[in-house]
């Protein structure tokens, strides 16, 4: 458990600690954003790799048996999560840095729902995997994921109000953070049509594909065992 506290810890000093910080500014400037993207890419990697090996071989202890039921709620969690993730790594993700012309977009489609659709899905990946295991390690492993998520929605908001404070202005008062937040608070309106039907059947094959995969992978079955 030790090696899995100090793999997690690695994680966010990296993701938290380091990107999106002014720390991660000055690195970038002393000797170039090429080489500091590259070597941030291979640090990350290096980073999961670690905390995937300490997860898998931490001792651990179970709090809580997940019901049926609460495992059925987790599976429909996640056809949530990836209809989230699909609509994430559309062009028109207001949020995408770099995409100045979207940036400058009214919000369509699913980012009427949430600014933040990629980080959304990883948190609800990592939240339902925290209830329906109920063991010390995914506690602690699912856990460093949540946290980094939550730390990071802030933390590329205030990237974007950097980036062009008039465009980001707009941009926040039309959308949210935390989904339907501005739909409920009547700033903005849900539109079907404009999700059409691509992202949801995409989104479907998706999560069927990872309840077929899972049991290959992981080695457990993300359905109820009745």
């Amino acid at each position: 458990m030790i090696l899995l506290v100090l793999a997690g810890l690695i994680w966010l000093v990296l993701h938290i600690g380091v990107s999106g910080t002014a720390l991660r500014d000055r690195i970038a400037v002393a000797i170039g954003e090429g080489p500091f993207r590259g070597a941030f890419s291979v640090a990350s990697i290096a980073s999961i790799v670690f905390l995937v090996f300490a997860y898998n071989h931490a001792a651990t202890r179970v709090f809580w048996a997940a019901p049926a039921w609460l495992i059925e709620l987790a599976d429909l969690a996640m056809l949530a999560a990836c209809l989230l993730f699909v609509a994430a790594v559309s062009p028109s993700n207001p949020t995408m840095t770099g995409t100045e012309t979207a940036f400058g977009t009214a919000p369509r489609g699913m980012f009427r729902i949430t600014r933040h659709p990629m980080l959304c899905a990883f948190g609800i990946w990592a939240g339902v995997h925290m209830l329906v295991n109920g063991d010390g390690a995914s506690l602690l492993f699912f856990g460093v994921f949540l946290v980094t998520v939550l730390s990071g929605i802030p933390s590329i908001d205030a990237k974007l109000a950097r980036r062009d404070p008039a465009k980001w202005a707009a941009l926040s008062g039309l959308t949210s953070a935390v989904p339907f937040a501005a739909i409920l608070a009547g700033r903005n309106r849900f539109v079907a049509r404009e999700i059409g039907w691509r992202s949801p059947l995409l989104s479907l094959v998706l999560w069927l594909a990872l309840i077929a995969l899972h049991p290959v992978v992981i080695g457990v079955s993300p359905l109820p065992m009745r």
